[in-house]
């Protein structure tokens, strides 16, 4: 199969839909979190592999919030598709469902971006072809993950030993339930 340079989002999306049985639940009788972010991970590496056609690994994920709990005997459905290419890296968006078979009712459980690396077969990074973007909706998810990772690492280097300024954040932090005691 040759490597095209682009690729349309459509051509490596995924969906799965899977049983939740007992032994994926909790003490509380729920779906465990785990066991959601372990098929959540799995889904972001076949998009991502589909897309690059090659072995990829989850290199970050951002934010995963637990919105509806997720019952046993339900439906599980996991939306993938890549929103955005950089040279070897790709975000994958997820979304992921649970529908009661009984009464139809769909919830969405949450929502999250895994950033994927591309690997050749000595573990080198390799470049990803890029995404085709042609819709709207196409270049709002792009967007959207170039603004992502500029506040992530604004963030990080806001918040690095060498360059915090504790007077920047002691009073929020004074304002919230901890105790500073310098």
């Amino acid at each position: 199969m040759t490597k095209r340079l682009y690729k349309h989002a459509k051509e490596s999306q995924v969906t799965i839909t899977e049983l939740m049985l007992p032994s994926h639940s909790n003490f509380s009788g729920k779906i465990h979190g785990g066991h959601i972010l372990n098929l959540m991970d799995q889904i972001a590496f076949a998009c991502a592999s589909k897309h690059s056609q090659q072995y990829c690994v989850t290199a970050s994920v951002n934010r995963v919030d637990f919105l509806n709990p997720i019952e046993v005997g339900e439906l599980l459905t996991l939306k993938a598709s890549v929103n955005y290419t950089g040279t070897t890296s790709m975000v994958v968006g997820l979304r992921v469902e649970s529908e009661n078979v009984r009464t139809g009712e769909v919830k969405h459980c949450n929502s999250s971006y895994f950033t994927m690396v591309a690997k050749d077969e000595n573990g080198n990074n390799v470049k990803v072809p890029g995404l085709i973007l042609d819709t709207k909706e196409a270049i709002r998810r792009f967007s959207r993950s170039i603004k992502r990772q500029e506040q992530a690492k604004h963030r990080s280097t806001e918040f690095h030993s060498s360059e915090f300024k504790i007077e920047n954040h002691i009073d929020l932090v004074k304002s919230k339930n901890a105790k500073v005691e310098l």
